[in-house]
């Protein structure tokens, strides 16, 4: 009889589960949320409550669903098999995520090389028919929109590109560490990498609180803020995703021989320091101009 349900191939078949269609129920409640609030801000009472519901059931599903996971990798149900397969999906889902910057970075070229195309001539108003654009004060056409300068990549910029390639050499370090069975190298080296992505964090903001422009004002805050701020949140994701791998090494969670997790964060921060060298490049230095004012 026992031999009748033992386990005879390499997959894991998964036990009915809850959390899918909790998390669904939860995105939903999220974007209601999101909604009812961008309404509130543009009638001119912001109500961030609205928010509140969506996100604590979010963060509740990924909590519950991801311990799950992990106990699942206890029991040895992740076999070498299963394991690939996470590699595959967690491959997919960077190539998903390359994807997605791939719009934002078409947006900004899109406009940075053809600032005064006939098709679209309400561009040659804006950005007075070069990139980066004729600060809006010289343009003289009222409803443009406030744009006074670029950033100088030289300075913030530049320092928060070496914060983030920093940052890829520690978790490299912690992710070597860890194929050697050096815990407490794993733990130093997640715990400077959590703190430099904390540090670009906070350069970031420090940034965009001294920013020539805004978001909705002008064309070039509006591909530079889509770019540059949804790069910055997938930096926050990570960081999140490298200090809970930070709390699971501490207490012994990892092996040489299992540690897809981890790898997975590692690979994600990867991801991110590559396309912040894209934006850098294109962005901040191809799509600065040189004439940056003092700030």
């Amino acid at each position: 009889m026992a031999e009748t349900h033992a386990k005879h191939h390499d997959y894991h078949l998964l036990d009915p589960s809850p959390w899918p269609i909790v998390g669904s129920i939860s995105a939903f409640v999220l974007a209601v949320g999101a909604v009812q609030f961008l309404i509130s801000h543009k009638a001119g009472a912001s109500e961030p409550l609205w928010l509140l519901p969506g996100i604590i059931l979010v963060f509740f599903t990924m909590i519950a669903w991801w311990s799950d996971v992990i106990k699942e990798g206890r029991q040895n149900d992740h076999t070498p098999v299963v394991q690939l397969h996470f590699r595959y999906g967690m491959i997919l889902f960077i190539a998903s995520e390359v994807m997605f910057f791939v719009a934002w970075f078409w947006a900004y070229f899109d406009v940075a090389l053809y600032p005064d195309e006939a098709v679209t001539y309400a561009r040659t108003a804006v950005t007075g028919g070069v990139w980066p654009p004729v600060p809006s004060a010289d343009t003289d056409v009222a409803g443009l929109g406030w744009f006074a300068n670029t950033f100088n990549p030289w300075s913030l910029p530049l320092v928060n590109t070496l914060i983030l390639l920093l940052s890829g050499t520690t978790v490299t370090y912690a992710h070597h560490a860890l194929l050697e069975n050096n815990r407490k190298g794993v733990v130093r080296g997640l715990i400077a990498t959590v703190i430099l992505g904390m540090i670009f964090t906070a350069g970031q903001v420090f940034e965009y609180l001294h920013a020539g422009f805004s978001f909705s004002d002008h064309i070039y805050g509006s591909t530079f803020f889509m770019a540059t701020g949804f790069h910055g949140f997938h930096v926050i994701v990570g960081t999140i995703f490298l200090a809970i791998c930070l709390l699971r090494a501490w207490r012994g969670a990892f092996t040489p021989e299992r540690h897809f997790g981890f790898e997975a964060a590692a690979w994600y921060w990867h991801f991110v320091d590559v396309v912040w060298l894209f934006l850098f490049a294109s962005i901040y230095i191809w799509g600065g101009g040189s004439d940056y004012p003092a700030h």
